[in-house]
């Protein structure tokens, strides 16, 4: 899947990143296997770029419900440390 995308839009793989995050997961093994198929990544991968769109302000203002609950959770684990 490639990502290509206008200057201050999300690209498809991004997206699909964000879309996915949304989704409920009956197990952790369901979501990496979901990762695998759907996107065609590992799911360190798919860590990466998740948490590198938590920091970018075109995926805050695609979606921003799922992006401040993550944001939310990073800074509780943050705290935590």
């Amino acid at each position: 899947m490639t990502d290509r995308s206008e200057p201050g839009v999300l690209g498809r793989r991004d997206r699909a990143v964000l879309a996915l995050e949304r989704r409920n997961w009956p197990s952790p093994g369901a979501k990496e296997r979901a990762v695998r198929e759907e996107l065609g990544i590992s799911p360190t991968r798919y860590h990466q770029l998740l948490n590198a769109l938590l920091d970018d302000e075109r995926a805050l203002a695609h979606d921003p419900v799922t992006v401040n609950r993550l944001r939310r959770i990073r800074e509780e684990r943050r705290a935590r440390r």
